[in-house]
């Protein structure tokens, strides 16, 4: 393998992009055990860690990228290592050096998208707003309680673009004076990040903020946990605030503050999946399911790994647009225990989990015997 720096260069580099949280490990194994990847094949991110105290030369393996940030490893840490800062400082050294292994290329791809035309999916930027053409959505002004940030895949992806139209209708039903920002929205950049595009990154971050600002906005409710997460927790780097929610969180507002009547019954047996962006990394686990639960005549069942040991999708930490060998997906064994408990119904909260759950539906071949729903589509059924 080429040597891409000298050793000692290379371990500056690595702490320069934020991997400095290396020397905090004690080799105590914990992140292996608990890493969804060893449900799969063997992985060792302590053997990667290990690596890069002492600089990771050789870097053009695989390994690097399959960090998919779920949090379910520095939840277990007893040093705080930061496994994912590592991991993506990891992927910041490598990108310098413009080293991807064959499976990451197509997140080359993504970045290019992301830079031309504000999304990683290669859609027009005229035509983000084309899944509203039909609804009753108008362009966001600052007299409008909320700002609906739509994301990327919700505007672009056919799959998507329901639970957009879905989002739409609820909002609607329920009296919400909202608007969306068009064409002048651009990708949160949480995603992108993760890769080590730190200035992508940036440049969308500082794009949006712009946006937010010019147009007044305060209140941001969003579909995606990324978006979420880096609304709230990222974009504070920039020294700026907004009160932003998740729709099940504002699902569950609306319903209690009588906003929004159910009507009918929703007769089938439905396990909920908990996003890694919004459970681990955020903590919410209850509004998804109180919100189920108020639905007449849905029967709520649990997995085997749900709440804070929720498994994995697999579409974290810029995996999404990565190649994963169809014996390697962990959103395979997602639809195995969801058929396990006999749901009829797996439902989630997250644009990557309902693509890669679409897809391994079909794989499985589950497509007669379960369905994947994003939340509001269940609600605004019921509507």
């Amino acid at each position: 393998m080429e040597t891409i720096a000298p050793f000692i260069e290379v371990i500056d580099e690595i702490k320069e992009a934020g991997g400095d949280v290396f020397k905090l490990c004690f080799q105590c194994g914990l992140c292996d055990a608990v890493c969804p990847w060893n449900r799969v094949r063997d992985f060792s991110m302590r053997k990667v860690i290990r690596e890069a105290a002492f600089g990771l030369t050789e870097i053009e393996g695989e390994d690097v990228w399959r960090c998919t940030t779920c949090g379910a490893c520095p939840a277990q840490c007893p040093r705080g290592v930061k496994q994912i800062d590592v991991s993506v400082s990891l992927r910041r050294v490598a990108s310098a050096y413009d080293i991807f292994p064959s499976s990451v290329r197509s997140a080359r791809t993504a970045r290019a998208s992301l830079i031309s035309e504000g999304n990683p999916l290669q859609g027009e930027r005229g035509k983000r707003a084309d899944w509203a053409k039909d609804l009753a959505v108008k362009p966001y002004t600052d007299d409008m309680e909320v700002l609906y940030f739509v994301g990327c895949y919700l505007s672009y992806d056919p799959r998507m673009k329901k639970v957009a139209a879905a989002t739409a209708n609820i909002l609607n039903k329920a009296g919400v004076k909202f608007g969306i920002l068009g064409d002048k929205e651009s990708c949160c950049g949480e995603s992108i990040r993760k890769t080590g595009a730190e200035e992508v990154f940036k440049n969308l971050a500082k794009e949006n903020i712009k946006t937010f600002i010019d147009n007044g906005v305060k209140k941001i409710i969003v579909s995606s946990p990324h978006c979420f997460h880096t609304f709230k927790n990222e974009y504070p780097e920039f020294m700026v605030h907004f009160e932003v929610v998740h729709m099940n969180q504002y699902l569950l507002e609306l319903i209690n503050d009588g906003r929004l009547e159910l009507k009918g019954e929703f007769p089938k047996t439905v396990t909920y999946h908990d996003p890694c962006y919004l459970g681990r990394h955020n903590g919410i686990y209850d509004e998804p399911r109180d919100v189920l639960k108020s639905i007449p005549g849905l029967e709520l069942v649990e997995m085997a790994d749900h709440g804070k040991n929720s498994l994995c999708c697999g579409g974290g930490g810029g995996r999404i647009w990565m190649d994963t060998p169809k014996e390697e997906r962990f959103s395979d064994i997602r639809l195995e225990q969801a058929n396990e408990v006999g749901a009829q119904v797996l439902a989630t909260s997250c644009p990557y989990c309902i693509t890669n759950f679409e897809e391994s539906r079909l794989n499985l071949i589950f497509e007669d015997v379960l369905e994947i729903k994003d939340i509001t589509e269940i609600v605004s059924e019921m509507l």
